[in-house]
């Protein structure tokens, strides 16, 4: 009976197969012009970073092959214990190697590119490889964690770069092709529909990312999701998972934001955004009830910091806002966005929902605070910053960044050769002390190290995230 059974089924399938053939394969899109034309303006990217922390003891992951794949899974999501997540090098010993893929797409031809920022994050060294097999040492322009984008810089010209789209076109259940490097596999193209658009993710509140269902892995993290036209219109980024592997959930920046931030990379090395100064929360149907409003529209300040463009504006706990700078405001999760996506010292209108009442006011925003893991690289004009007998090129404290620490001073690493990237200081790190001494001028750092004898040890306090260990260096001559 079993067997009969399944022979009915099989006959039924072929039949509703072979009637129905001819229609579908007539309406599915043809990929083929698409992945000739653009992807050769998609790149590899191979990331190494060399751990500088002894044998911790207590990983679990002590033992683990390095696997590219995994490195690039665990290093998106923080996984303790394993390289580039939160916890160190996985035990390994001082000097170990570990390396990630990741993927990235040509901006212009004479070498920008776009990709993630978690692909580069604490990188040591980033190689590109280029759709016809050359590769190239890049140059980390400057990332960005909040929006997750970064732009780097290899020295080549009359390269083939990608044409941008407009995200803002893109309709729910549009086709969109995915091509990267999944579990290192070069130029592996995917496809499917766009899912959802303007999706807000938890800890992500200022990216309207494009949801769709083409799969993606590790390894294309930083590749380009293009329309139908060729264009790109997102870099994908995220994934829903709950094995590690593709489950039917991508997400993607959508193209205009990472042009954006890439703009101001370009120009200064960081990303300024707007800041008010407030806390937030979604309005529920019960509040809204409570409030005597008509809907769930808006975002409900539920806190002021004390000095904060929102108090200095008039701001109150308990209003509801409803329009930013002519922008509506529909969920919570827009006004981050909005806000952050609008330049400091700018004076905007912001209309509130006060006690039943509308009311405007006139609020000029701050900037927003570097995050205590972040300080940016900012390049000044007409500054030539020469590297010491460490091999450091530093800069001085922006007010800003001195604030992230509390008021302490320290002096930012802007590049790393010789002596100290051998020590494991990277691009980024902050140098807080001096043999004991705390770091005060570039010009008073100079002098102490001019001090020093070539050949002996000095001991630099340095701040990475929010660890500090101190690092000895030796003196070059």
């Amino acid at each position: 009976m079993f067997k009969k059974l399944i022979a009915v089924s099989a006959i039924c399938l072929s039949v509703g197969l072979s009637s129905a053939a001819p229609v579908f394969a007539k309406d599915l899109p043809d990929f083929t012009e698409l992945a000739e034309k653009q992807g050769a303006a998609v790149v590899n990217i191979s990331v190494t970073q060399i751990a500088q922390t002894g044998p911790t003891g207590g990983s679990p992951f002590q033992g683990m092959p390095d696997d590219e794949a995994l490195n690039e899974f665990f290093r998106r999501f923080g996984i303790p214990g394993f390289p580039g997540g939160q916890g160190g090098q996985g035990g390994q010993p001082p000097g170990y190697k570990s390396q990630s893929l990741g993927s990235g797409f040509i901006l212009s031809s004479d070498g920008y590119i776009l990709t993630n920022a978690h692909v580069v994050r604490e990188a040591d060294e980033v190689i590109v490889k280029l759709n016809d097999k050359r590769e190239f040492k890049a140059k980390i322009i400057g990332a960005d964690r909040r929006t997750d984008v970064a732009l780097l810089k290899i020295e080549a010209t009359g390269l083939p770069k990608v044409a941008i789209g407009n995200p803002e076109q893109l309709k729910v259940g549009e086709w969109v092709v995915a091509i990267g490097s999944p579990f290192g596999l070069e130029s592996t193209l995917t496809a499917g529909v766009v899912s959802a658009k303007g999706r807000a993710l938890p800890q992500e509140n200022f990216v309207p990312f494009i949801q769709t269902d083409v799969a993606i892995n590790p390894g294309n993290s930083g590749g380009p999701l293009f329309n139908l036209k060729g264009e790109v219109v997102g870099i994908n980024s995220q994934i829903y998972s709950r094995t590690g592997g593709y489950m039917g959930l991508s997400f993607s920046i959508p193209i205009d934001v990472a042009i954006e931030v890439s703009n101001q990379l370009k120009a200064s090395g960081r990303v300024a955004r707007g800041w008010l100064g407030i806390g937030i929360q979604e309005i529920t149907k019960d509040l809204a009830e409570s409030f005597g409003m008509k809907n769930t529209s808006g975002a409900l300040v539920a806190g002021i910091e004390k000095g904060s463009p929102a108090e200095k504006g008039g701001l109150e706990a308990g209003d509801v806002v409803l329009k930013f700078d002519g922008k509506p405001v529909t969920t919570s999760s827009d006004l981050p966005r909005i806000v952050g996506a609008t330049k400091p010292g700018k004076q905007v209108a912001v209309e509130v929902l006060r006690k039943g009442s509308s009311k405007l006011l006139n609020i000029t925003l701050g900037e927003m605070p570097v995050d205590k893991d972040e300080v940016a690289v900012t390049p000044q004009p007409n500054a030539k910053p020469e590297s010491n007998r460490l091999g450091l090129t530093l800069r001085e404290l922006t007010p800003q960044q001195r604030r992230s620490l509390n008021g302490r001073n320290g002096l930012l690493v802007v590049d790393a050769q010789g002596p100290a990237a051998q020590a494991g200081i990277r691009r980024g790190d902050l140098v807080l002390g001096f043999n004991n001494t705390e770091v005060q001028t570039l010009e008073q750092f100079g002098k102490q190290i001019n001090a020093v004898p070539a050949g002996k040890t000095v001991a630099l306090l340095v701040q990475r995230g929010d660890n500090t260990l101190y690092v000895p260096v030796k003196i070059g001559k």
